[in-house]
């Protein structure tokens, strides 16, 4: 198990793969980070580099 802290914030969340650590980093991100989430100028290729630099924050944690 690994815990890393939200990209955003202090707030850690914990799982054993980058998908489990997602999945468990959710709920936080939905409520303390809405206006992030819900951004319409966020466009796929944004997703996408969110993903890659958090998935190697996650792999060298």
């Amino acid at each position: 198990m690994k815990t890393l802290k939200c990209d955003l914030c202090e707030v850690t969340a914990v799982g054993e793969t980058f998908e489990e650590w997602m999945k468990a980093l959710r709920p936080h991100y939905m409520q303390a980070h809405a206006e992030f989430m819900n951004d319409p100028s966020h466009t796929q290729e944004d997703m996408g580099k969110w993903m890659a630099e958090n998935k190697a924050r996650f792999e060298a944690a």
